[in-house]
């Protein structure tokens, strides 16, 4: 851990910053497979509305 002391004997710790980099795009093949999730999400979200409704 990177310690600084400062006057009077305090120290300080600070945290390790993370590295910075630059997002890359989605590939192809992410962007289909976050296509599908999606669609099932949205599939799960209707039904449970369904079933909510028809139990009520």
């Amino acid at each position: 851990m990177p310690y600084t002391e400062e006057d009077g004997g305090r120290l300080n710790n600070f945290a390790v910053e993370p590295k910075v980099y630059q997002a890359e795009a989605p590939t192809k093949k992410q962007q289909v497979q976050y296509l599908v999730l999606g669609v099932l999400a949205l599939v799960l979200v209707v039904g449970l509305l369904f079933v909510a409704k028809a139990v009520s």
